[in-house]
């Protein structure tokens, strides 16, 4: 739990720092200082709608039956997965022109008024910060209660995020953010075929997909889920040592047809790669 959702924290807080950072650097370039605030309001009502979803969908399945926890909690897991797979692809499309569409919309704000601006500041921040929310939810369920580890997985990913950001638009530190976010998607493919596949089992477990004794394999009596590595599989990949047939045939199927899409050669000519903080500057 600690590992996938630092990851996911890392990843998504930084897309939200690096988004912000390109916001405020064209604001302090064309010397629009006085609009840094409703920037600044823009990403807290973003940040508090996060966490009022995450805390909603938190307080939703704990007033739920066994059966309808399941449901909600397989739902919700898939959604998540949609969430996160959707972020991945996008990143990986618009990441090189990023930079370009939020000045061009920050740009059209300013003439338009504060309201404007802040709803841009607002609307960037909010897709990472919505899609942690689901994540975040996700992952509790599937710890199964009773452990605050993929809190602390979270906080300290965006901990990590927010000081890298900073220190990129310092230009303390040069970090290639194709390569990076090349690596934390691959990453993050496999931790979502997890998240996927705990979906399922939930909806399984909610009597709404069938299969839930077909077992593909047990394994565990050489991987028990108390033991270090075990917890550990269980951690980074939502792995489970007694995996039905259709829990191992949605994961497969998952990864098989996502990685390769994900890591597919992009069209066109190449463009060196740039953090997207010197690109606003």
């Amino acid at each position: 739990m600690l590992f996938s959702n630092a990851l996911i924290g890392l990843r998504e807080g930084l897309e939200a720092v690096l988004v912000v950072s390109i916001l405020v650097a064209f604001l302090v370039r064309t010397e629009r200082r006085r609009a840094l605030p409703l920037v600044w309001a823009g990403v807290g009502v973003a940040v508090a709608l996060s966490v009022a979803v995450g805390a909603v969908l938190t307080y939703t399945a704990a007033t739920l039956s066994f059966e309808a926890q399941e449901a909600f909690g397989g739902i919700a897991s898939i959604i998540a997965v949609a969430f996160v797979t959707g972020m991945i692809f996008w990143m990986r499309r618009a990441g090189r022109t990023l930079a370009a569409q939020l000045r061009g919309q920050l740009d059209e704000a300013l003439q338009l008024g504060p309201v404007a601006v802040a709803t841009v500041a607002f609307l960037a921040v909010a897709r990472e910060g919505l899609e942690t929310a689901v994540f975040f939810f996700s992952s509790v369920q599937s710890a199964g209660g009773g452990t605050v580890l993929p809190l602390v997985g979270f906080l300290i990913g965006i901990t990590i995020s927010i000081l890298l950001g900073g220190l990129l638009y310092a230009g303390a530190i040069r970090i290639n953010l194709s390569k990076f976010f090349t690596v934390t998607g691959v990453l993050l493919i496999f931790v979502a075929a997890g998240v996927f596949a705990y979906g399922v089992h939930d909806l399984q477990e909610a009597s709404l997909l069938p299969g839930l004794q077909t077992l593909a394999f047990d394994v565990s009596s050489y991987v028990p889920p108390t033991s270090w590595y075990g917890a550990l599989l269980k951690g980074i990949f939502n792995f489970s040592p007694q995996t039905t047939v259709l829990e191992a045939v949605v994961w497969t199927g998952y990864a098989a047809v996502v990685l390769p899409l994900f890591l597919r050669p992009h069209r066109g000519a190449t463009v060196p790669a740039r953090t997207r903080t010197e690109e606003a500057k």
